[in-house]
C-alpha cells in the first residue's frame, strides 16, 4: 500500500485522533516518540530550524536523504521555523495555542532563552502537555552536558556488562537507549493526556537518557541493605544460553528451563547430558559450561543454523542469526503487517516499518513518509492565517 499525508486531521483515525503534537526535537529519541504518537492517530507537525534536523546529515547510502531520518520521522508534516526571528516565533506560539503536546530535546535553560519554556507556554495554553527529553535531566551537576545514546550506555554500565568477561566494554549498537526513551516519552504523553481529561490541565513530562538507561537495567539496579555493592550483577545464565556456531551460520539458543534443556539434548542427540545430575539446573550448567560446550558445538556442526532452527521448532527457543535485510520479506513480519511501502518526493518508493502497536477497534491511520525539509511550511502558515482571520471575523 502506497501512503501519503492526510489532507486534514479529519482523515486520521486511531486512539489519539484529534490530538495535535508539535515536534521540535531532533536526532532519535524525541522524533521517534512523536512517530509513535502519529502511529496512534495524532497529527504531528515536525518543526525544524532552517538547517534541518541534524539527523538529515548522517551518513547514508541514500543520496537525497538520511536513512535514519526516514526511519524515525514517519507520518509527520514538516515545517521550518527560525525561532530567533520574530515572525517565526509568533507562528510557533499560534500553533501552541491549539496544540495538545509539544516535544523538544533542548538542553535545560535553552527553551527559556527562546521564550518557549514550560512556564512561558503554560500561560498561552494551560492544557498543553509539555515534554522535554534531555541527556541527564533538568537538575544536577550534569544537566548542561550533551547526552547521546552511546555516551549514556558507557556511563551507566551497559557497555561493561555487554563486553565479554575480562574483555573491554562493548557498545550495544542500535541506539537502544534512544528508542527506549522514545517509548517512555510516548507512554508519558498518553498518560498525561488521559489525566488531562479529568483535570482539564496539561503538565510537564520529563524523560532523560540517563533515566532511560537505568530503567532498562532495573533488574540489575538492586542493592539490598547489608549487601556488598561490588557483587556480580551479570544476569546472563552462561554456557548453553547464547549464540553458537553451526556448520553454516550462527544460532542463538535459550535453554534455561528443565523442559528446554531436555528438548535441546534430545534434538542434538545429547540425551546422556539431560539425565546427568551435574547439569540439571541452569546454575550447574553455567558452572560446567567447559564440559557442555564442546559436545554441543560438535553436534551443532553437523547442520546449518537454519536447519537447526527448523529442527528445534517450538521445543527450543532459538533463532538463526540473520541480517536486518532478511526481515523485509520474513513471513512472520509480513503476516503482522509491520512493513509497508512509502512514497517519498526525493527518495522515491521505499519499504519501512509502518506501525509499532496494533489496536483492534481504532487501528490508526495509514502511515506516510517522513517529510522533506520545509515540505508543509506554506500550508501550515496559510492555515494559521486563515484561522486568525476567521477568529477576527467572529468577534
Amino acid at each position: 500500500m502506497e501512503t501519503s499525508p492526510p489532507e486534514s486531521n479529519t482523515a486520521r483515525h486511531g486512539p489519539l485522533a484529534g490530538v495535535r503534537v508539535l515536534d521540535l526535537s531532533a536526532y532519535i529519541a524525541g522524533p521517534y516518540a512523536c512517530s509513535l504518537l502519529a502511529d496512534q492517530g495524532a497529527d504531528v507537525i515536525k518543526v525544524e530550524p532552517p538547517g534541518g534536523d541534524n539527523l538529515r546529515q548522517y551518513p547514508s547510502t541514500l543520496p537525497s536523504e538520511s536513512r535514519a531520518f526516514l526511519g524515525v520521522n514517519r507520518s509527520k508534516r514538516g515545517i521550518v521555523l527560525d525561532l530567533k526571528r520574530a515572525a517565526d516565533h509568533a507562528a510557533l506560539l499560534k500553533l501552541v495555542r491549539d496544540a495538545d503536546v509539544l516535544v523538544h530535546n533542548f538542553r535545560p535553560g535553552v527553551p527559556e532563552r527562546l521564550h518557549i519554556g514550560h512556564a512561558q507556554l503554560n500561560l498561552i495554553n494551560p492544557r498543553l502537555v509539555y515534554c522535554a527529553i534531555t541527556g541527564y535531566g533538568d537538575s544536577g551537576p550534569l544537566k548542561d552536558k550533551a547526552g547521546y545514546d552511546q555516551v549514556l550506555q558507557t556511563m551507566t554500565g551497559m557497555c561493561t556488562l555487554q563486553g565479554k568477561r575480562g574483555g573491554p566494554p562493548e557498545i550495544i549498537y542500535g541506539s537502544v537507549v534512544d528508542y527506549y526513551a522514545a517509548a517512555l516519552l510516548a507512554a508519558g504523553v498518553s498518560s498525561a493526556l488521559y489525566e488531562r481529561e479529568r483535570s482539564g490541565l496539561g503538565q510537564f513530562v520529563g524523560v532523560s537518557l540517563l533515566r532511560s538507561a537505568l530503567t532498562m537495567q532495573s533488574a540489575r539496579m538492586i542493592w539490598a541493605e547489608g549487601e556488598s555493592l561490588d557483587i556480580g550483577r551479570d544476569m546472563r545464565s552462561g554456557g548453553v544460553t547464547g549464540i553458537h556456531p553451526t556448520r553454516e551460520g550462527w544460532i542463538y539458543i535459550s535453554a534455561n528451563t528443565p523442559r528446554f534443556w531436555k528438548a535441546l539434548c534430545a534434538r542434538t542427540g545429547l540425551n546422556a547430558m539431560a539425565e546427568d545430575p551435574r547439569y540439571d539446573t541452569v546454575r550447574k550448567r553455567a558452572q560446567h559450561f567447559a564440559q557442555i560446550l564442546p559436545a554441543l558445538h560438535a553436534a551443532l556442526a553437523t547442520r546449518s543454523a537454519l536447519e537447526w532452527e527448523a529442527i528445534f521448532g517450538d521445543e527450543v527457543p532459538c533463532a538463526a542469526a540473520r541480517r536486518i535485510e532478511d526481515m523485509f520479506d520474513h513471513p512472520q513480519v509480513q503476516s503482522q503487517g509491520i512493513i509497508d511501502t512509502f512514497e517519498h518526493p526525493l527518495v522515491g518508493r521505499y519499504r519501512g516499518v509502518a506501525q509499532s502497536i496494533r489496536f483492534g477497534r481504532t487501528p490508526g491511520p495509514a502511515p506516510f513518509a517522513a517529510p522533506v525539509l520545509d515540505q508543509d511550511t506554506a500550508a501550515v502558515i496559510a492555515a494559521l492565517e486563515h484561522d486568525a482571520g476567521s477568529a477576527f471575523r467572529k468577534r
